[in-house]
């Protein structure tokens, strides 16, 4: 086995609570699971129909506003906007208008599957709480980093591991069983390196932004 994000070796990672085994990589630090524990579309589906979170919820718009304020109003450059991955409801869409007065697409692989980003590059894109359920990261990364002006941002939420196998096999984050990849600030550099991204902030424990500095 080799890296899926920078082809790299990868050590085997055990998991004998969930029966599940993982791939680690020293150089760049990505976990990703064994294919055959990836669950099936339907199952990862059926999770996501349990979530209920609406703008009506306090505490969930401000875990988006934090996330905003420090990740990615900052970095605009422009004003044409994406959220990827926006889930059964598009809450950060609706805070975006509501609160920051900018209208931005909406893209989700169940519930807003119309690939309206296509034929279109944008100023920024925000991606929440997806990384961590993508089996490719490297396909979906290369896909946005196409639909980018130049100097535009990703600004990117999915909690960090502590780069440590022991704490992993603990880690609260992993027993979600549509969360099947694994990153650190360590990993976006790698991935930065490897498409002609920048990273411009990073809070070392969920946020992340990356510059388009190429083409």
């Amino acid at each position: 086995m080799i890296c899926r994000i920078c082809g790299g070796i990868v050590e085997e990672i055990h998991d004998i609570q969930f029966s599940n085994k993982y791939y680690y990589c020293r150089t760049c630090e990505y976990i990703g699971v064994d294919k055959k524990d990836v669950v099936t579309k339907e199952k990862e589906k059926a999770q996501y129909d349990y979530h209920e979170n609406t703008i009506e919820q306090e505490g969930y718009v401000e875990f988006f506003k934090k996330f905003i304020n420090n990740a990615v109003i900052p970095f605009l450059i422009g004003d044409v906007g994406l959220d990827f991955g926006s889930g059964p409801e598009p809450v950060l869409a609706q805070v975006m208008l509501r609160d920051y007065n900018r209208h931005i697409d909406f893209y989700d692989l169940y519930y807003q599957p119309e690939k309206i980003y296509e034929n279109k590059i944008y100023d920024y894109i925000i991606s929440t709480e997806v990384m961590e359920h993508l089996q490719d990261p490297m396909k979906i990364i290369r896909i946005l980093y196409k639909h980018l002006k130049v100097g535009g941002t990703l600004s990117i939420m999915t909690l960090f591991h502590e780069n440590n196998t022991e704490q992993f096999l603990k880690w609260w984050y992993r027993r979600d069983v549509t969360h099947i990849s694994f990153f650190t600030p360590q990993t976006f550099k790698v991935i930065s390196k490897k498409t002609g991204f920048e990273i411009i902030y990073t809070d070392n424990k969920r946020y992340i932004t990356l510059k388009k500095v190429s083409r």
